[in-house]
């Protein structure tokens, strides 16, 4: 069977993303995680950060009924992480894997930021819901992002004006 969406992912995924793994505690049941490259800020007064989930996900029940959730931005050297999370029945989270803070979301560990987030506001948009979250708390390490472009991670160094 083709993909009929095939070209516009094509197109897409020429533009490079950094990777994410956004991470809940739904009432209920254990913590999960999914890898998601949708995300960015929105606001810095109040701090609002969003990502997109698709309403097709098998996680997103759990997700729909979490109050909160944290994003880690990943590591150059986690890219193990974020296959494992893209993997369809893959999302649980290993004892010891996350650290939480205000909400209880978990964080990865070794990640280079993590935002603390409870949930905003949601938006319906097409195949995907946009959650919109108020950042409660978050950090950052230096290191080198993972990049995701073309279907593949991208090696090498990121340099910035500050590195230089």
């Amino acid at each position: 069977m083709t993909d009929p969406y095939r070209a516009q992912k094509n197109a897409f995924a020429r533009y490079p993303t950094g990777v994410t793994v956004v991470s809940c505690a739904p009432p209920g049941r254990a913590p999960l995680a999914i890898t998601v490259n949708s995300f960015t800020s929105v606001s810095l007064e109040p701090t609002l950060v969003l990502w997109c989930l698709d309403k097709k996900s098998s996680v997103f029940a759990a997700y729909d009924a979490a109050d909160n959730y944290a994003v880690s931005i990943l590591a150059a050297d986690q890219a193990e992480a974020s296959n494992r999370f893209a993997t369809p029945g893959r999302h649980d989270l290993l004892e010891g894997e996350g650290e939480t803070y205000a909400t209880g979301a978990p964080l990865l560990r070794g990640r280079i930021a993590g935002f603390d987030c409870e949930v905003a506001d949601r938006h319906d948009a097409g195949d995907h819901v946009v959650l919109i979250g108020r950042v409660v708390h978050f950090d950052s390490r230096d290191g080198h992002p993972l990049i995701y472009a073309g279907r593949q991670y991208l090696e090498g160094p990121i340099v910035t004006e500050r590195d230089r």
